[in-house]
Parts: structure tokens; C-alpha cells; sequence
């Protein structure tokens, strides 16, 4: 039973649909022009920026009498309120499974707001187990997070594959162990030079048929 390494936001569950769903409410209750929607999710970068750092921009571009730890914490609490599981990626993951796939997450955030989103969404129910970077005290790309995840299951990385959407945290570390991936690539080109996906797929749904269509199941 080979592992399927799965990143979590904008790849099991889509977190820039929630961000912006989140951001378009909390701009109308400013009162901040609509199209600023578009400037809160340049500044996110799909997560990439600190926490504290957006906060900070918000501030400063609202003049908010809110703290940076208010902001933060609404942010966490819109995220997980509006992160939903897509029941065709739920029913994919369920294949996999069937098909002899052992799915684990693999994340980097916060501990508490990945886990919270995980169970909230009900993805526990389709998934061996998670590693979130920092309870696990490293992240993506290291390549002992994806090591921690496989000894959580008490599994090999032998013939496992990487899941994910970031070039970098996803498909650099596949390359860096030497483990085949699929990059979701989310409508964007693959730029970099240093190494490259075994294959991309526009959904996860895509991604997991390729892993099942090219990836070696051990049974037994």
C-alpha cells in the first residue's frame, strides 16, 4: 500500500475561495471599495504571506482601529469558516483508497487552523492522517516532514507520490527525494528550471487519476 502525500490548501480543499469569500465580507463591512478585493488577495499570495504581515498592510491601508492580533484571528476564524470540502474530491480520495492508496496531508500553517479545517470539513473521515509544519517543527519543502508523515502511518516512502500545487514546497521536495509528483498547476506555467513534476493536472481530481493510471500499487 504505497502513500499519496497530499498538500492541503488549494489542493484538497480550495483556500483561495474561501480567502476570497472571507475578504469580500470583511471589505463590505469597512465599507472598502469592492475592487479592493483584488489588492487583499494580491497581498495574501495564496497564503504565502505572513499572517502578520497582511494584517499589517490591512492596517495601514484602512487605518482599522482593529489590533494586528484581531485581524489575524478573524482571518483564521473566516478561513475555517468558509473552507468547504467538494464531495468529488471526497469521493475521489475514497477511490484511491479503494484502489489501494494510503492518502496522508501533508501542511505547513498553523497546527490549530489546519487541524480545525481538516476535521471541520470532514476530510479526516478520507485521509490515513495529516502533518501540519508546525506542530511537526519543520516544513515543506524539508524532506523530513514528508519522512514524519510517512512514520505517522507507519509507512515507507517507497513508491509514494506528492500531490500538491506549490512549485516549490510540493514539487521541489518530490524531486529532492527522488518521488514522483503531480503538480495542480491552478491555470499557471510551470517556470521553473531546477527540476519539474512527473506530470500536472488542472484538478486534484485529474491528479489522483494520474497517480492511479501511472503510479505502482504493491498489493499485499
Amino acid at each position: 500500500m504505497p502513500l499519496m502525500l497530499l498538500a492541503l490548501d488549494n489542493t484538497l480543499l480550495d483556500r483561495e475561495a474561501a480567502f476570497r469569500a472571507w475578504g469580500a465580507k470583511f471589505l463590505d463591512e469597512i465599507g472598502a471599495p469592492p475592487g479592493d478585493l483584488e489588492w487583499l488577495v494580491s497581498i495574501d499570495a495564496d497564503g504565502l504571506t505572513s499572517r502578520w504581515d497582511l494584517a499589517d498592510s490591512m492596517l495601514n491601508r484602512y487605518h482599522l482601529r482593529a489590533s494586528a492580533v484581531d485581524l489575524v484571528d478573524e482571518l483564521d476564524l473566516g478561513l475555517m469558516e468558509n473552507t468547504r470540502l467538494d464531495p468529488l474530491v471526497a469521493c475521489a480520495l475514497r477511490i484511491a483508497d479503494d484502489a489501494g492508496w494510503m492518502p496522508v496531508v501533508v501542511s505547513n500553517g498553523p497546527a490549530y487552523r489546519q487541524e480545525t479545517i481538516i476535521r471541520r470539513t470532514g476530510l479526516d473521515r478520507y485521509v490515513a492522517d495529516w502533518v501540519i509544519s508546525e506542530a511537526a517543527g519543520v516544513s515543506k519543502p524539508n524532506p523530513r516532514i514528508f519522512t514524519l508523515a510517512a512514520e505517522r502511518v507507519r509507512m515507507h516512502l517507497e513508491d509514494a507520490w506528492i500531490v500538491g500545487d506549490s512549485p516549490e514546497a510540493d514539487i521541489g521536495a518530490a524531486a529532492a527525494m527522488g518521488l514522483p509528483s503531480v503538480w495542480l498547476h491552478r491555470g499557471r506555467r510551470w517556470m521553473e528550471s531546477r527540476f519539474e513534476p512527473t506530470t500536472s493536472a488542472g484538478s486534484l481530481i485529474q491528479g489522483l487519476s494520474a497517480v492511479l493510471a501511472g503510479g505502482r500499487v504493491v498489493h499485499g
